[in-house]
């Protein structure tokens, strides 16, 4: 350990444990901001390819290799914090405060479900009709606060003239999700993390991301091709296609078999 490890500290067996110990801190600080700031796979695979080569170079006395893999790495650091600089300044306000998903204390306001659904089943009908691209998520238990937070609030009854005002092409609301929670939109142009699991080539990026959000979460999120005016329904890290004729019956099903869940889980 002569070259890289005396540039640090003496030539010992001490300092290159020191040099790896602090190289490990340093390296999982930084994994920890990346993930409460994206909270992407990304940060993970490119936080864990870093630290292996960076260890690397340091086992093997590689010490300009080791700077060239450390600049490269605060470049893309610098990268990640102006492609989500919004979040970046949240987490800087308060890097305490707890995100993501978690359980709903609320209790939910009474309302007509079947109304609701009914509402919800005419502006599908139409939009596949119509080929109308859309992603529906309808919140349960699981409280979907940061894609919620990041999206354009709305807040109003769900109603289908706002549903279709909402994915009509060309408006500005019209890419992302819609989440709605009981008889109320929440927020409209919300995006996931797609899935990263293998699926048809028939299946598009909505698809991806409706899988991706029902694998977190108990939410039920309905998805209508654009390019077909497919159907679709994603739970449970499971994607079904549904045909328009059934799909009222299909959707009631599945948000009453997340409600049976739900009451089994508080008893």
């Amino acid at each position: 350990m002569n070259f890289a490890l005396n540039y640090l500290w003496e030539d010992s067996m001490t300092a290159f444990i020191i040099s790896i110990v602090v190289v490990l801190l340093v390296f999982a600080f930084v994994y920890l901001c990346l993930y409460r700031v994206c909270r992407k796979t990304s940060a993970f695979i490119t936080t864990s390819i870093a630290l292996v080569l960076a260890l690397a170079t340091l086992i093997f006395e590689l010490f300009y290799a080791f700077i060239a893999v450390v600049a490269v790495f605060a470049v893309f650091l610098i990268a990640i914090v102006f492609a989500n600089i919004g979040d970046v300044r949240s987490f800087l306000g308060n890097p305490f405060k707890k995100t993501g998903t978690k359980q709903r204390a609320t209790i939910d306001r009474i309302y007509d479900k079947n109304e609701v659904f009914s509402e919800v089943n005419a502006a599908v009908q139409q939009m596949s009709r119509s080929k109308i691209g859309a992603i529906i998520t309808f919140e349960r238990n699981v409280v979907l606060s940061e894609s919620t937070e990041k999206g354009v609030a709305v807040n109003a009854p769900v109603s289908t003239e706002l549903l279709l005002t909402i994915f009509y092409p060309g408006t500005r609301l019209h890419d992302g999700a819609v989440i709605i929670h009981g008889d109320e939109i929440l927020a409209a142009s919300c995006f996931y993390t797609p899935s990263t699991k293998s699926l048809s080539e028939k299946y598009g990026s909505r698809h991806r991301a409706a899988l991706g959000i029902s694998e977190i979460s108990d939410s039920v999120t309905v998805v209508v091709s654009e390019e077909t005016g497919r159907i679709s329904i994603a739970y449970n890290g499971m994607l079904d296609t549904v045909s328009p004729d059934k799909f009222l019956n299909v959707f009631t099903n599945y948000m009453n078999d997340g409600e049976e869940k739900r009451k089994k889980k508080a008893n």
